[in-house]
């Protein structure tokens, strides 16, 4: 095999405000936690919910993004990888934790639940090659009306 691929792709609702921070070097972090749920129905047809939470991490563009956009209770489409950071915490004990380190983010709208999108729904965002770059909205082009009409004049044989 050539390489490896390290990608996590979630879709979430926030746990919290984003917390967003601002480095020495002028360098935007945002840190925010975003739960996803599986659904089943067990043995005895009772529905269970299995929440998991993940920590996510914002670099620069996408942290002021976040700062702007992002509340508490939003759905978010991540695409990131994962990170293990490990440090000594304050009685001395060895930790390690799990991030997602985001390079791209997707705002699907409001609080699970709501209609109410706002301004910030489906609004996708990521996170640029180079580094320190500005952050600017994806681009999304619209279905071209031949497309979207749904019509059988085009020229496929099938």
């Amino acid at each position: 095999m050539a390489g490896s691929v390290n990608k996590v792709i979630l879709i979430g609702n926030l746990g919290s405000d984003p917390e967003v921070r601002y480095l020495e070097s002028g360098s935007a972090v945002a840190k925010f936690n975003i739960a996803t749920t599986e659904s089943y129905t067990n043995k005895s047809g009772e529905r269970v919910d299995n929440t998991e939470w993940h920590r996510i991490e914002l670099w620069e563009g996408l942290a002021k993004v976040a700062e702007k956009y992002l509340k508490k209770g939003n759905q978010v489409y991540i695409e990131g990888r994962i990170r293990t950071d490990s440090w000594t915490d304050k009685e001395g004990q060895q930790r390690t934790g799990v991030t997602i380190r985001a390079n791209s983010m997707t705002l699907l709208g409001g609080p699970a639940g709501s209609n109410s999108g706002g301004d910030n729904s489906n609004q996708g965002y990521s996170q640029p090659s180079a580094p320190r770059a500005n952050q600017a909205p994806r681009s999304s082009d619209p279905i071209p009306p031949s497309m979207a009409s749904g019509s059988d004049d085009d020229d496929l044989p099938f």
